[in-house]
């Protein structure tokens, strides 16, 4: 497994850790469709700032270091003993090197009064699903689409769910 830390994000460091965000995101829908990609939020970008933004302001933000070297950042938010992993990226430059686990890993260590983990992906996003069921043990346990859409969505949401990805999102659940 890869040896990392995770290090709670500085203020100092908070638009590098966005624009980081936004670069994993995009690859991977670039990886997956190319050019031709309609998912984006805002402008080019898979994720929006305000997106972002609003998950570090409600949650609890960190850096994925590797050997001094920042390869990432994951998001949670935390209530009592069940967790909500907002954001997980890491850098395209370091994929495949079980970096991203061995975060996941830091972050169940971190916070181990949590039975109940959940996040969110889009469908299209085959790397994530491999990683989330096959690699850290979640399942996936309901899938919003046009059919069943996710109902702690907010209704002022300026792109919804089903307009970004009308294909559909998967949730993810671990229990522990």
């Amino acid at each position: 497994m890869a040896n990392v830390k995770l290090a709670l994000l500085e203020d100092s460091d908070r638009e590098q850790f966005i624009l980081d965000n936004q670069e994993a995101f995009k690859y991977g829908a670039l990886e997956e469709f190319g050019r031709r990609d309609d998912h984006f939020e805002e402008g080019e970008e898979i994720i929006s700032r305000k997106t972002i933004e609003a998950s570090i302001d409600s949650g609890e933000a960190y850096r994925i270091i590797q050997n001094g070297e920042k390869v990432g950042g994951v998001i949670v938010s935390i209530k009592k003993d069940k967790g909500d992993l907002d954001i997980l990226f890491v850098s395209p430059k370091v994929h495949s090197k079980g970096i991203g686990y061995a975060a996941w890993c830091e972050v169940e260590k971190l916070y181990p009064q949590v039975k109940i983990w959940e996040t969110v992906t889009p469908y299209f996003e085959t790397r994530n699903i491999h990683f989330y069921v096959n690699r850290c043990g979640f399942h996936i346990v309901e899938f919003f689409n046009s059919h069943h859409p996710d109902p702690n969505e907010p209704e002022d949401h300026e792109i919804s769910m089903d307009d970004q990805f009308p294909d559909g999102m998967f949730r993810f659940e671990k229990r522990i």
